[in-house]
């Protein structure tokens, strides 16, 4: 059986924290702003900052574990 956990939780955070898809860190006019589907290299970089966080904690802090097969 093969773990599949890695894999769901980084597609999972990738969709989620797509700047501008829910929310954008820092937006354009205001510091968070709401499901605005617009993007700057600004918020690339925050949101990568908090995808590359969030996976490792995840990965080696909780250790998800998701099996199927």
């Amino acid at each position: 059986m093969s773990n599949w956990g890695p894999v769901f939780v980084a597609v999972v955070l990738f969709i989620l924290l797509t700047p501008g898809l829910l929310f954008q860190v820092p937006g354009r006019k205001r510091y968070v702003e709401f499901g605005n589907f617009q993007t700057s290299g600004a918020s690339i970089f925050i949101h990568t900052l908090l995808y590359f966080s969030l996976v490792c904690v995840f990965f080696l802090a909780v250790k998800v574990h998701l099996y199927i097969g």
